[in-house]
């Protein structure tokens, strides 16, 4: 038994009215297909990735015109995907999807190793995979096999000496228009303009370019359709009704100086080269949104998606979301994975340096919490967490500042005078709920401590003293009197 992956149905979706569904990929213009249903996260990015690149692949608009009128249906996904059958067998005597060309030598390794958060060989032999897993999935089913496989050679990680991480290196950060209407207008929202690709053009078609003497592979030397389907790593699923293990042998592709058009990228410095985002955690708090949701015109050195970037020429000023995902890595190691839905809005120069501001001014309390939290909280993981808090429970003020900032007209010091009031309010409801309870049991010293830092964060969030008056200013705002009418607003 073998796996074609455009003529078989294998792909498990969700419905609009929440049933289950198993799909080949040219149904994925039935409009009432809400996502795809894997058992991991991962794999349901890793899919959308897939899809995308599928059609851009075979079906890429043009130009605008071109997306906005010609948007296939499935009868022409059908038939263009038709003439990519023979290299989309997963197993077989002919070429493999996403597979060597070579049958390697070699002792199989389990499958395990396909996920990124299972315990390599060193890991499992010395007992060390604690955050890590191993011997988990044993013998995969062909439709797993083939979308744990497309994850891995999309997002692969560091793996020991010659074996290549991605095109975006480990656990690269993907972001996604989401127009909220179901699986194919996500896809056909985020597929780049281009032209077609050949079977030709795939790399498992031909001989793998290997690396063993540093070579490198840049766009000019492929269709950027490998972009989707590229293969930094050497393997060779191993099984026939069930995969049962895979050869791995070091040296794949090394990819240099691509730009993926679902990850954001930035630069060092001017005329350095791009580098792919990666997630830092389990969260991407809106003082990583610049470069990632919003972009600031002539900013060189945070580079949006290129398909966040063209949203709004597809969709005029229309309010969207996006999805940001992906593996948050150390090194070799997966410490957490990265799902969020986030606001899209479209914003003039004058909106974007506003709510970058907004920020910068968010940063600055943020730094001030955590001034006066040392006073009574220990540098180390609860102090963090009271940090994390901090981003976490202003978001949605950061959200609501944006939905006006998209406004045509706004008031940009209502603005920022609203949103400095909520994180104001947030710093000090965490630093008093903290410091407070039991102060008058405290001895004299300790509790003088906590008074003073009281005192130095209520006046940063006033506008009070040097920092106080350098956090209002960049916001283009006087701060007012000490009076009572304002102390008491602040304190609500």
């Amino acid at each position: 038994m073998s796996l074609n992956l455009i003529s078989n149905s294998w792909i498990p979706v969700r419905m609009e009215d929440g049933s289950t569904r198993v799909i080949a990929p040219h149904q994925m213009a039935d409009p009432s297909i809400a996502a795809p249903d894997w058992p991991r996260a991962d794999l349901n990015l890793a899919c959308y990735e897939f899809l995308v690149g599928l059609v851009f692949m075979t079906c890429p608009p043009t130009n605008l015109r071109d997306w906005a009128h010609n948007r296939p249906d499935q009868a022409l996904l059908q038939e263009r995907l038709s003439a990519f059958l023979t290299a989309f067998d997963l197993l077989g005597d002919g070429p493999r999807f996403l597979q060597d060309r070579d049958h390697l030598n070699g002792a199989p390794s389990s499958t395990d190793m396909l996920f990124i958060d299972s315990a390599g060989g060193n890991a499992a032999k010395n007992n060390a995979d604690l955050m890590v897993h191993r011997d988990r999935y044993g013998a995969l089913d062909l439709p797993l096999a083939a979308m744990a496989l497309y994850a891995f050679q999309q997002f692969a990680p560091a793996g020991g000496a010659g074996n290549r991480t991605s095109m975006r290196g480990g656990g690269p950060l993907v972001t996604l228009v989401d127009p909220g209407t179901g699986l194919w207008d996500l896809v056909w929202a985020n597929v780049p303009f281009g032209q077609p690709a050949s079977a030709g053009d795939l790399p498992w078609m031909r001989g793998t370019r290997t690396s063993e003497k540093a070579q490198q592979v840049t766009p000019s030397q492929a269709h950027p359709v490998e972009a989707f389907f590229g293969m930094p790593r050497r393997l060779r699923l191993v099984g026939d009704d069930r995969i049962t293990g895979v050869v791995q042998r070091p040296y794949g592709t090394n990819y240099a100086l691509w730009r993926h058009p679902l990850t954001p990228y930035y630069r060092m410095k001017e005329g350095a080269e791009l580098l792919p985002r990666h997630p830092a955690g389990g969260r991407l708090p809106y003082r990583n949104w610049a470069g990632t949701v919003l972009a600031q015109p002539g900013d060189n050195l945070r580079l949006r998606a290129t398909s966040i970037d063209g949203v709004f020429d597809r969709f005029a000023r229309a309010p969207t979301r996006m999805i940001a995902a992906g593996w948050a890595m150390d090194n070799m190691k997966p410490k957490d994975f990265l799902w969020a839905e986030l606001p899209l809005l479209s914003f003039d120069a004058a909106a974007q340096a506003r709510a970058e501001a907004l920020i910068v001014a968010a940063d600055t309390v943020t730094s001030g919490l955590r001034r006066a939290l040392t006073v009574i909280v220990e540098e180390g993981s609860a102090r963090e967490a009271e940090l994390d808090r901090f981003w976490s429970d202003t978001e949605a003020d950061f959200t609501k500042a944006l939905a006006e900032l998209s406004q045509a007209v706004f008031d940009t010091a209502a603005i920022s005078l609203g949103f400095l009031a909520a994180i104001g309010r947030q710093a000090l409801r965490q630093f008093e709920a903290l410091a407070l309870p039991g102060l008058a049991d405290r001895k004299m010293e300790k509790a003088g401590q906590i008074v003073a830092a009281h005192r130095g964060l209520r006046s940063l969030v006033q506008g009070h003293g040097a920092a106080g008056k350098k956090l209002w200013a960049g916001l283009d705002l006087t701060p007012p009197d000490p009076t009572p009418q304002l102390q008491k607003e602040v304190d609500a």
